[in-house]
C-alpha cells in the first residue's frame, strides 16, 4: 500500500501537519493520519508541499478548446453571446473524431497541470461533421473517453440531448445538425457507454439534456425521471436573458421557475450558469439540492451576467466551477473571478462566504467549490478522507505571494495572489499525473494537438 507523507495538508477537519496518507490499491484513500511519526519500516513518499484535494471541473465543452482566443472580434454594436455561438458552430463543424481526440487530450492535460483532476464533459458532438450518423453512435464519445483514460483525468461524461432549435419547436438549425439527438438515440447511446464505463474506475456517465430551450421540458422530466437514481444530470439554464424572455413568451414561466415545477430537479442536478434568477427560483435550487454550476471565466467572456452569489450562499445553496468554453484553464482564476465580479456589482468584500460566516475568503470558496463538483459529478472526490479517490495536489509555494504563508492563508494567496498557476504535482486515482509541473503524455500529445488545431482552424 503506498504511502504519502506531506509537511501539512487540508483535511475535512481543517488544516494539519505531518499527514500520513494511505492509498489502497484500487485509488482511493485506505487512511490519514495528522501528526505522524516516522518509524521503525516506514515506507512512504515524502511530497514537497502543502497538500490539498483536487478540483473538480463540473463543465467542459472539449472540442471548444480549438477556438480559444479567436473569438474576439467584434463584428457589430451588438456583438454577444449569440454572435459568439456562430463562431462557434464553425468551430463544430470542423472537428472529425481524430481533432476531438487530439484537442481532448491536450485540454485534460492543461486541466491536470492546473489543479482540475476530474472534469464533466458536456457533450454535443453526436454526428459527423455534414451531420449524417456515425456507424458507432458512440463515435465522438469514445474519443473523449479514451483521451481522459491517456492522460488520467477522472471523468463524468454527458452526452448532450439536442432536439429543437428554440423553445417554439422550431426544428433545428443546420449550423445544429451534429448536435441532434432524440430520446431513442439517446437511451441506446447511453447504454452503449455505461458498457464501455465497465472497469474503468472515475468514468461515470451522467445526462445532460441541453437546456430548455432545445429539449421540451416534458422530455426532460420523462427521461431524467427513467434514469437510475443518482445519475448526474446537467442543464444549461437561464445563461441568457433572451432565454428567459423567450421562455416567458412561449410558456408564461422563467426558465428555472418552469424546470422546477415540471421536472424531478433534486441532488444528482447540476444546473449550469442559472445567471438571471430571481430570489423565488434562488431559493427553489437551494431547496432542491442541486448545485448551480458556475463558469466566471466564461461567462465574464461571452457578457452573460453575473449570478446572484451572496443570496444562494445565504439560502444555502451549493455551486460549483466549470471551464466550459475553455478560454482558460485555471480553477484559482475561476474563483478569483467569481468574487471579484460580486465585490464589483454589491460593493463590498467576501460576497463569496455565507453571510454570518468569517475568515478566509478563499479557502472558503475552494471548500464549496471542490465540494460542490463533486457531487455534481457524481464522483468520490473533494476531501483527503478515508474512502475518497487518492485525487490530490501539491501546492508550490515558490509561486504564492507569500512562500512561507500556512493554513488558509495558503488559500487565499493562491486564489487572489498572483497570476502563476499554484500547483506543483497533481495525483488522481493514487497515481502521479503532473510532476513538478510536467505532464509525461504532453510531448507526445502536442504535435497532434497542433495539426488538429491547424485542420479546425484552416
Amino acid at each position: 500500500m503506498p504511502s504519502l507523507l506531506a509537511p501539512s495538508a487540508l483535511l475535512p477537519s481543517g488544516w494539519a501537519e505531518d499527514v500520513r496518507i494511505d492509498i489502497a490499491p484500487d485509488g482511493t484513500i485506505a487512511q490519514v493520519r495528522a501528526d505522524a511519526v516516522e518509524g521503525a519500516g516506514w515506507d512512504v513518499e515524502r511530497v514537497a508541499g502543502p497538500v490539498v484535494a483536487g478540483m473538480p471541473n463540473l463543465h467542459s465543452h472539449a472540442f471548444q478548446r480549438a477556438m480559444a482566443g479567436l473569438a474576439e472580434r467584434r463584428r457589430d454594436p451588438s456583438d454577444s453571446f449569440w454572435t459568439w455561438r456562430e463562431t462557434m458552430y464553425r468551430a463544430a463543424h470542423r472537428v472529425g473524431p481524430e481533432d476531438l481526440a487530439a484537442i481532448a487530450a491536450m485540454l485534460f492535460i492543461e486541466m491536470l497541470k492546473a489543479g482540475y483532476t476530474t472534469v464533466g464533459e458536456f457533450h454535443y458532438l453526436h454526428n459527423d461533421t455534414d451531420g449524417a450518423l456515425f456507424a458507432d453512435p458512440a463515435e465522438m464519445s469514445v474519443r473523449l473517453i479514451q483521451a481522459a483514460a491517456e492522460t488520467g483525468i477522472g471523468m463524468t461524461l454527458l452526452p448532450v440531448l439536442y432536439m429543437r432549435a428554440g423553445f417554439d419547436g422550431a426544428p433545428l438549425e443546420p449550423a445544429q445538425r451534429r448536435f441532434a439527438m432524440d430520446e431513442d438515440r439517446m437511451m441506446r447511446l447511453l447504454g452503449s457507454l455505461r458498457r464501455h464505463a465497465r472497469g474503468m474506475g472515475g468514468l461515470r456517465i451522467g445526462l445532460a439534456p441541453h437546456s430548455l430551450r432545445a429539449v421540451p421540458v416534458e422530455v426532460v422530466r420523462a427521461m431524467t425521471a427513467a434514469l437510475p437514481d443518482e445519475t448526474p444530470i446537467h442543464i444549461h439554464v437561464a445563461e441568457q436573458l433572451r432565454e428567459v424572455e423567450d421562455c416567458l413568451a412561449k410558456t408564461g414561466a422563467r426558465p428555472v421557475e418552469l424546470l422546477m415545477v415540471e421536472a424531478p430537479v433534486g441532488p444528482s442536478w447540476c444546473l449550469i450558469h442559472a445567471t438571471h434568477v430571481e430570489q423565488s427560483e434562488i431559493e427553489d435550487i437551494a431547496a432542491s439540492g442541486a448545485v448551480v454550476g458556475l463558469c466566471p471565466i466564461t461567462e465574464a467572456n461571452l457578457g452573460d451576467g453575473l449570478f446572484p452569489l451572496g443570496p444562494f450562499l445565504a439560502a444555502e445553496g451549493r455551486f460549483g466551477i466549470g471551464s466550459d468554453s475553455n478560454i482558460a484553464l485555471n480553477p484559482w482564476e475561476e474563483l478569483r473571478l467569481l468574487e471579484y465580479g460580486q465585490r464589483l456589482s454589491q460593493r463590498r468584500r467576501g460576497v463569496g462566504l455565507p453571510p454570518r460566516a468569517s475568515g478566509s475568503v478563499g479557502a472558503g470558496l475552494y471548500h464549496a467549490a471542490v465540494a460542490g463538483g463533486a457531487a455534481a459529478l457524481g464522483q468520490p472526490v473533494g476531501a483527503l478522507a478515508p474512502g475518497c479517490r487518492a485525487d490530490l495536489l501539491v501546492l508550490d509555494r515558490s509561486r504564492l505571494t507569500q512562500p512561507e504563508a500556512e493554513g488558509d492563508n495558503l488559500l487565499d494567496c493562491a486564489v487572489f495572489g498572483g497570476s502563476g498557476l499554484p500547483v506543483r504535482d497533481v495525483m488522481v486515482a493514487g497515481l502521479w499525473r503532473v510532476r513538478e509541473g510536467r505532464h509525461p503524455a504532453e510531448e507526445g500529445v502536442r504535435p497532434r494537438f497542433l495539426q488538429a488545431l491547424r485542420h479546425v482552424n484552416r
